[in-house]
């Protein structure tokens, strides 16, 4: 139990975190609605997440523009379009918040360490999340405006998201390459490379404890409409139907045009995956629910560990074969 609770400890504190924000919603408000705390934790976070980032790795997957661009549009364009269509089945809060989770970045973390861990090509992973990253605060605005523009009343207009993520997203990250540029302190974080995604990883858990807050308000109090169990179920139906089928559909698409195992496992895991950290900032910033976009989080932890582990396991099978025939 103990060592299980050391790998999954983000798991645990995720779901931790979730249930006090939401059952103590009333005391712990004015903590959650310190909004200049949340930006800067949102910009710390993603300067630790792309401080370890080498520049050299991220310019040599453009050596390989189909296995990078292919992923890329599955993320930030199949992926939307497959959600909205999702959402048209859905609640209005949790239609909402599932195409935000939708429009969001690749993550930073995850999908390279799974990737490595299935035995794929982790750089190609490493530049999909830094091109989505980079252009989120375009890209994600337009796909709110096109998807929900018409029909929702969204708390924050298209030239503030725009402003907001540039400076949130996209300056932390480019701050943290240039940062780099001075040797000791890039192989200074290259080697801290855990321990600064940890402390990332405390930060974003800050972020699902203001938006908790939020989520209880809409569970348990009288002047707001409640959730109900089926809508909990409903989320987790919907947000594993997006990502699971945005996977195979990376996999299989990479197979069609030739591309190698590797490239095909980071197509995979990079076209399907989003980053918590800007859709709780989109969530909270828009008024949205933030259910759908925690439980894709949760959901691509527990399914891409099973993936990962299913090609890993492929991966060692093949290598075995040669040796068993012999």
């Amino acid at each position: 139990m103990i060592q299980f609770l050391a790998k999954r400890w983000f798991l645990v504190a995720l779901v931790a975190t979730l249930v006090i924000g939401a059952v103590w919603y009333e005391p712990l408000t004015p903590l959650a609605s310190l909004k200049p705390l949340r930006y800067s934790i949102v910009a710390v976070v993603l300067f630790l997440m792309a401080l370890p980032l080498e520049t050299d790795t991220i310019l040599g997957s453009l050596r390989r523009p189909k296995s990078v661009l292919l992923p890329v549009c599955i993320n930030f364009g199949l992926l939307p379009i497959c959600a909205y269509l999702v959402s048209l089945a859905l609640a209005r809060p949790i239609a909402e918040g599932l195409l935000v989770a939708a429009v969001t970045p690749c993550t930073l973390a995850s999908a390279s360490v799974w990737t490595r861990r299935a035995g794929g090509n982790d750089t190609i992973s490493i530049l999909v999340t830094v091109i989505t990253n980079l252009s989120c605060f375009i890209i994600s605005p337009l796909w709110l405006l096109l998807l929900l523009g018409t029909t929702v009343d969204l708390n924050i207009e298209f030239s503030d998201m725009v402003f907001k993520l540039g400076a949130l997203v996209v300056l932390p990250m480019i701050f943290a390459q240039l940062v780099r540029r001075y040797r000791p302190l890039g192989s200074w974080a290259t080697e801290r490379k855990k321990q600064l995604s940890m402390l990332a990883q405390c930060g974003i858990l800050f972020m699902v404890f203001t938006g908790a807050v939020g989520l209880g308000t809409r569970f348990f109090a009288d002047n707001e409409t409640p959730l109900l169990a089926i809508d909990v179920v409903t989320t987790i139906a919907a947000v594993l139907f997006v990502h699971i089928s945005m996977f195979w559909t990376g996999i299989y698409a990479g197979r069609s045009i030739g591309l190698s195992r590797e490239d095909t496992i980071a197509v995979g895991f990079a076209g399907s995956q989003k980053t918590l950290m800007v859709g709780l900032q989109i969530c909270l910033d828009a008024g949205v629910l933030i259910l759908p976009m925690v439980t894709y989080h949760i959901g691509q932890l527990i399914v891409d560990t099973v993936f990962a582990d299913r090609f890993a396991a492929q991966a060692a099978a093949a290598k075995d074969r040669p040796a068993e025939t012999g």
